[in-house]
């Protein structure tokens, strides 16, 4: 059977002719010289060219990367080799090479080595250790030396295909050919080696049209392939997967079976002639370089070809070879020593189980590990698992075990017939129910794909057919005790309840339907949105890997994540999972270069996780002490994600948890009792802060002021204090916030707290410290008139530094007073305000006074001073209450007649007058009150009224002691102002 290789284009790049290409064995990169002189890089996961270097004018005959270097070494027709620096784009080094066009490069695969071979004859060995000097020159061929290749085998050893018709083996160490081989009819253009030790082969490919396979140890012709109808201008072994691939003048791409010879496919992509080949080992890519560009395609597919079975064996293939290893306590602890930490690489030791006779695709234990299937190239055959006896062995597309029997299984012969095995012996067939049978999935029922986008499940037992489903499904998952199964989807999976009682009853009692199936087998439970890769099943719970490179798992549709691993270039995950050891609560991943690693996932946290979901409380409290206290975190975390936030709140250990739900929960004293056990280190630290400022916030919704007020604090809530302190009317709190907000520089809380307590000397002084002198001078017209001279003096001199003469342009009041119309009175204000803020700092004002007190925000107090001063002497003539005017209310006599004396004086009469004389001795009580504040207003402003004028007698004394005496006469006698000025 020929080999089934889903070959699929990943990168289609148009360009100039592509005489070489090569790719990276790490990065998605393919490496292109064209022949217009020019290298790209192009990388084949997203269709982009990723660097261009032009290197010459004329063309570019071989471009390989040094990965190690992070280089690049290109040889064009000026004889010329370029190494460039393929990140930096830095040329290193540039090399007269040969006499003549250099038509290859190989890089030594562990020595600082190249090889060059031109069409002067000639083979060169360079050595980048000694800045690429020519350490050995081989000369022996009669024509161009047309290709060189290190044997994989022994690497100081390489081979020489020229277009003299040979093909000689050199070693490093001799100038002189070893040995030739000669078959070729024309000049040989190309040559490979086998890439395993096992097989002595040398390929080559000439412009006779044909390829040769030879034995290099017996120096003979193993095989000749006929088939392109053109030169052959490249052909190479594929590192990684039993093909041989040809390129040709033709146009053509063909792959051949390296081991039954076949002719396997034919690749033709309309792009004209085809000129080079290239591939790694650690990909299945495929890189060809054609006329009008270049091609990759994958050849196949790179998942790892492996199976895991319950106790921790492990099988893979690598090419046709079987491998096994066991992981079981590798990364577990025991006695003394630390068990591997999560994702560590398990220091597994291969054993060889042997060969396949067949090219392994599918790999499979059944469902007791006892035996191991192996499928590829259209053929099944079922090894016991410990030392690779075969068992049985036929022709199938696709081979399914059974999810009980140990040797059950299934396997689709044709797209039209399924046929059933018991006991490794055939017990039924059937015809499925679709045009088309696509594919074959096992476990508790078989499942056909269907050509339709559906699955058809049927019983093991009898063939019967059971339901069918409307889903494209990719793969199908089973859980061990089958009452459960996902269906993946390219887009998503749908996770099934499977009643296999009810399945049993139908078939027992002949109820079933050949169209519609078995009523009631199957139930959705419910949908998970993302592209599951691989899975297994543990319990009820589902533990997979999705397309992103996440490992989940889901527990009744909750999805958790247990870690995020590196993807490749495209986005896609490299891993697989292998299976899971209850024992060890580890599930085991490999990825597509079989490294193994694994992460733990407790067993009893899972059985838990289920238990909730279902309901089941009981026995989830019954589970939880199974549970080690470093999984209570993970535990909480799942309670909380399902509503059970006072259940999580009990169950955590992780402090920061605890303070989250505490809040959630309203439990601001839990929050409050969490913080206070703080370390001392942890005191100051921004993470601590936040919570501080998330209690004050918690404790502010529930009025609770006091611990509102004990978190800000805490955290430096300068704001949150201003707005509580404003709220509640705390002035000994704000008097407070504004000495801590000072100190801490935050400036902006500082003067708004001083503010709000009438502290505008600490505004003035917070406004000069910080070098806001302009807003220090206006706030000081406003409130402080008396400091305006200072500041302004202050001002202007910062001013100066900037313009002399917009500083000169500023005033003050002890300049030109004229300029500042009612200064005075403003001063007289200020010295009341403060007057007032001394009477009422011990006391405060009373919250009820604002209704009244509010309006005297809209009073002008100048005004009402300078209307007051003006008015004092007459008001107080003319306010001044008569004792005439207050009603006296006579004594009455002993000998007056009562029963008259009751008649007149009635009880409303006396209140009237009670209250008229209680009126009048109060608004004589306040015109008092307002005539001495005038009076002591008068006497301020008097009072600085004689400063000034005293400090303007010395002024004027001191400058007149300066005026000479001649100019003092001549000025006493004019005496005229404006003659003192004129001689000033």
């Amino acid at each position: 059977m020929p080999l089934r290789l889903d070959i699929r284009k990943k990168l289609t790049a148009k360009s100039d002719r592509v005489k070489s290409v090569d790719i990276h064995p790490s990065e998605p990169w393919a490496l292109t010289a064209l022949y217009s002189g020019n290298v790209m890089i192009w990388d084949y996961e997203t269709s982009s060219c990723v660097k261009s270097f032009e290197l010459s004018e004329l063309p570019v005959r071989c471009a390989k990367f040094i990965a190690r270097k992070q280089w690049f070494i290109a040889a064009s027709d000026d004889m010329k080799l370029r190494v460039y620096n393929y990140n930096t784009m830095e040329k290193i080094k540039e090399i007269e090479a040969h006499h003549d066009y250099v038509r290859f490069l190989e890089v030594h695969p562990s020595l600082p080595y190249v090889l060059s071979c031109s069409d002067d004859m000639t083979v060169k060995l360079w050595d980048w250790n000694h800045d690429f000097e020519c350490t050995q020159y081989f000369e022996g061929h009669q024509h161009y030396v047309m290709q060189i290749k290190f044997n994989p085998k022994d690497s100081n050893t390489f081979a020489s295909g020229s277009l003299d018709r040979s093909i000689k083996v050199w070693g490093l160490g001799s100038p002189v050919a070893h040995y030739t081989l000669e078959g070729h009819e024309r000049g040989v253009n190309c040559i490979d080696y086998y890439p395993s030790g096992d097989k002595p082969y040398i390929l080559s490919g000439a412009d006779d049209k044909t390829i040769k396979i030879w034995d290099y140890q017996t120096k003979s012709i193993v095989h000749s392939f006929d088939g392109h109808t053109h030169n052959i201008c490249a052909v190479l072994f594929h590192p990684k997967l039993p093909l041989i691939a040809s390129a040709s003048e033709d146009g053509t791409v063909r792959l051949w079976s390296s081991t039954t010879y076949r002719a396997e496919s034919t690749l033709n992509y309309g792009m004209e002639r085809a000129w080079s080949l290239a591939a790694t080992k650690e990909s299945n890519m495929l890189a060809c370089g054609f006329d009008e560009g270049c091609v990759v395609v994958e050849l196949g597919s790179d998942d790892p070809v492996a199976s895991m079975d319950n106790t921790g064996k492990v099988v893979w293939a690598k090419n046709n070879e079987i491998q096994t290893a066991n992981v079981r306590g590798l990364a577990s602890a025991s006695g003394d020593e630390q068990g591997l930490p999560d994702g560590e690489r398990l220091p597994i030791i291969p054993r060889d189980l042997g060969s396949c006779e067949l090219y392994p695709q599918m790999l499979k234990h059944n469902h007791n590990g006892r035996f191991v299937a192996v499928c590829g190239d259209g053929e099944f055959i079922i090894y016991t698992a410990q030392a690779l006896r075969n068992k049985a062995f036929g022709q199938a597309l696709d081979f399914v075990w059974s999810g009980t029997g140990t040797g059950d299984y299934c396997i689709r012969e044709s797209i039209s017939c399924i046929r059933f095995f018991k006991n490794f012996k055939e017990s039924n067939s059937i015809r499925p129910a679709t045009s088309s049978a696509e594919g074959l999935f096992g476990g508790h029922c078989v499942g056909v794909k269907g050509g339709d986008g559906s699955i058809l499940f049927y019983d093991w037992d009898t063939g019967v057919f059971i339901r069918k489903i409307d889903v494209d499904a990719k793969d199908v998952y089973w859980s061990d005790a089958g009452n459960m199964v996902c269906i993946a989807t390219n887009d998503s999976s749908y996770v099934l309840s499977y009643d296999a009682q009810a399945t049993a009853s139908a078939v027992a009692m002949g109820q079933t339907n050949d169209e519609v199936g078995i009523e009631g087998t199957f139930d959705l439970l419910y949908e998970i949105s993302d592209t599951v890769t691989s899975g297994k099943w543990v319990g009820d719970c589902f533990i997979y890997l999705n397309n992103g490179g996440r490992l989940n798992y889901s527990v009744g549709g909750q999805i958790q994540t247990l870690v995020h691993f590196e993807t490749s270039a495209a986005g896609t995950t490299k891993h697989s999972i292998l299976g899971y050891l209850a024992k060890e609560d580890r599930v085991y991943v490999v990825d597509k270069s079989l490294n193994i690693t694994s992460y733990s996932i407790m067993l009893s946290v899972l059985q838990y996780q289920t238990a909730v979901m279902r309901g089941d409380f009981d026995a989830a409290n019954e589970l939880l002490p199974t549970i080690p206290e470093k999984e209570y975190t993970t535990v909480a975390r799942f309670l909380e994600s399902q509503g059970f936030k006072e259940e999580a709140l009990a169950v955590t250990t992780d402090p920061d948890h605890k303070f989250d739900l505490s809040l959630e929960l309203g439990q601001i004293d839990v929050a409050h009792a969490l913080l206070q056990e703080t370390s001392e280190e942890d005191k100051e630290t921004t993470d601590t802060m936040a919570k501080w400022k998330r209690l004050s916030d918690a404790a502010l919704k529930e009025s609770n002021f006091e611990l509102c007020e004990a978190a800000s604090v805490s955290s430096n809530d300068f704001a949150g204090l201003l707005l509580m302190y404003s709220a509640i009317g705390n002035l000994e709190g704000m008097e407070s916030l504004a000495k801590a907000a000072e100190a801490d520089g935050k400036t902006n809380i500082a003067f708004s707290a001083h503010f709000l307590t009438g502290n505008v000397e600490a505004c003035a002084n917070i406004l000069v410290k910080t070098n806001r002198l302009p807003e220090a001078a206006f706030f000081a017209r406003t409130y402080i008139p008396s400091r305006i001279d200072e500041i302004v003096a202050l001002w202007k001199d910062d001013l100066s530094k900037v313009s002399e003469s917009a500083a000169e342009a500023l005033i003050s009041p002890s300049i030109d007073k004229d300029s500042f119309p009612d200064f005075d009175v403003a001063v007289q204000v200020e010295a009341m305000f403060v007057a007032q803020r001394a009477a009422s700092k011990q006391t405060g004002i009373p919250a009820t006074d604002y209704l009244t007190a509010k309006d005297d925000l809209d009073l002008d107090l100048i005004e009402l001073v300078k209307s007051q001063t003006a008015a004092a002497p007459s008001v107080v003539n003319e306010e001044k209450v008569p004792e005439a005017d207050i009603p006296v209310v006579e004594p009455v006599e002993d000998d007056v007649d009562m029963d008259e004396q009751a008649e007149i004086a009635d009880d409303t009469e006396a209140k009237a007058l009670e209250e008229a004389r209680m009126e009048a001795a109060a608004k004589a009580e306040r015109l008092q009150a307002e005539v001495e504040a005038e009076a002591f207003a008068t006497a301020e402003a008097e009072r600085l009224q004689a400063e000034t004028e005293a400090e303007a007698a010395a002024a004027a004394e001191l400058l007149q002691s300066n005026v000479e005496p001649e100019a003092t006469e001549e000025v006493s006698k004019k005496g005229s102002a404006d003659d003192f000025g004129d001689d000033w």
